[in-house]
């Protein structure tokens, strides 16, 4: 028997089973993907969102934790529990020395990714390397992998773990980590979550997935059914406005388009819906999915000019190109007239002001709704590019209720061995919104408890069998 079994393949459940291998426990980790296809979202990051009082190596001058508590507290709208984000902060100031001991290497961010130097520090090869290097560092551990496992369901006992089931298969073990990600993958249970709009139109069948089709929340939905306490809301989600040519599952960041801030965005009636310029863009670049959602057919387009050319990481499809608005409409499927008159009507809204994307500058309108608070130049020099763009959802935030031991609760009670980390707990401290990195930080901070409190649990339960 083992000591502990984790389920899942990607960050939460790597950062699990490596801690739990250092405290001494036996570990197997199952996950539900091909070799290949192994690190659920994980393999997608970029970066991790740290807490830091000085400069350290990549990161540069300080981010304190009352900072990146007030930028959490912003993103979330409240809708967060604040002794386990402060964990999560807190933790995110230590954890790069234990990820480096796994083979996990950092560089300084590059150009075009915006803001973010000081606040979150970059993976060397991204997020693919980084589970790599888990991996290659649980093979030399000792900690047993097997792929092609998707666990279906639990054993349990009295709120206590017992056994998982992939299919008619059974395994003990004397603890687990559920780390099995959310429902995104999952079509049906995305359209129930999202509902019919007043249009009669179903949003979510026009999601797309930016990463792992393995994710389809087989595991949070038996516990739901087994009656363990949940928290979040099904509809809330890290969502972002991506390409709308990107493929349904897998586009990862690549397929995210950086220059909304730097224009316009419209919506296919030729109407903008919010302000571009409300925030930073590492702050603000997860709300936009959710606003393209609401819109008619859920597309957007973010319309720029040449001037904002090399302000932004160019995604991997390029723009609509044109020379002028007008055919540049036609080209995006728009109708001219309407297109033309908001550009017209934004320019016309542009006050003069020093303008800087490095700063919240004093480029702003003047009588329009809604306002663009920041970076408003006028879209005036040809030629002009426009992107399609569709929600793409990243991970959903319904999860299980944990403490600050990540124990999965059942009627308030916290499970002795049963514990659970990254997405299947998000919720707990992301009720909504999202600021760049912070998914990672949860992961690394709620992975690492879990598989040293399963490695505790483990050791519990030698001693009862010993006794």
């Amino acid at each position: 028997m083992f000591d502990v079994v984790v389920i899942g393949g990607g960050n939460a459940a790597l950062c699990a089973a490596l801690t739990a291998r250092e405290n001494g426990a036996s570990v197997l980790l199952l996950e539900a993907a091909p070799k290949e296809w192994r690190g659920g979202n994980s393999q997608h990051t970029r970066n991790l969102r740290c807490m830091h009082d000085a400069p350290q190596d990549v990161l540069v001058d300080s981010y304190s934790e009352e900072e990146f508590w007030q930028d959490l507290l912003k993103v979330t709208g409240g809708l967060t529990n604040e002794p386990l984000a402060r964990m999560v902060i807190r933790a995110s100031s230590t954890c790069r020395e234990w990820m480096k001991k796994h083979g996990v290497h950092f560089q300084p961010p590059l150009s075009g990714a915006l803001h973010v130097a000081r606040t979150n520090a970059f993976f060397m090869g991204g997020g693919k390397a980084l589970v790599n290097a888990y991996y290659r560092s649980a093979e030399k551990m000792g900690v047993v992998i097997r792929y092609h496992s998707p666990v279906d369901a639990i054993e349990l006992q009295d709120g206590q773990f017992v056994a998982v089931r992939i299919g008619e298969q059974r395994i003990e073990a004397r603890a687990c980590v559920l780390a099995a990600g959310g429902f995104e993958s999952n079509r049906a249970w995305l359209r129930k979550a999202w509902g019919q709009n007043a249009a009669g139109e179903w949003p979510a069948d026009n999601f797309l997935i930016r990463g792992t089709r393995f994710n389809q929340g087989v595991l949070l939905k038996f516990m739901m059914d087994a009656g363990a306490d949940v928290i979040g809301d099904p509809s809330q989600s890290h969502c972002v406005a991506i390409d709308a040519r990107a493929p349904l599952y897998d586009g990862g960041i690549c397929t995210r388009v950086d220059c909304v801030s730097l224009g316009v965005m419209l919506n296919r009636l030729s109407q903008r819906f919010y302000d571009e310029g409300e925030d930073f863009w590492p702050k603000r670049y997860a709300i936009w999915g959710r606003l393209v959602a609401q819109q008619p057919g859920q597309i957007g387009y973010s319309i720029i000019d040449s001037k904002a050319v090399g302000r932004f990481m160019p995604p991997v499809f390029p723009g609509v190109k044109a020379d002028n608005l007008a055919d540049l409409a036609l080209q995006l499927g728009l109708e001219p007239g309407p297109f033309v008159q908001t550009i017209d009507a934004y320019n016309r809204a542009c006050q003069s002001g020093t303008f800087n994307h490095t700063v919240l500058d004093d480029c702003h309108t003047l009588g329009l709704t809604p306002a663009k608070t920041h970076w408003a130049l006028p879209i005036d020099t040809p030629p002009f590019y426009g992107y399609a763009l569709r929600p793409g959802i990243t991970f959903t935030y319904l999860g299980l209720k944990v403490n600050e031991h990540a124990a999965v609760h059942f009627n308030g009670q916290p499970s002795r061995n049963l514990f659970v980390a990254g997405e299947m707990m998000a919720g707990n401290v992301l009720g909504k919104g999202y600021t760049a990195g912070v998914g990672m930080s949860i992961g690394t901070a709620f992975g690492r408890i879990a598989g040293y409190q399963a490695a505790l649990a483990a050791v519990r339960e030698v001693s009862h069998e010993t006794a």
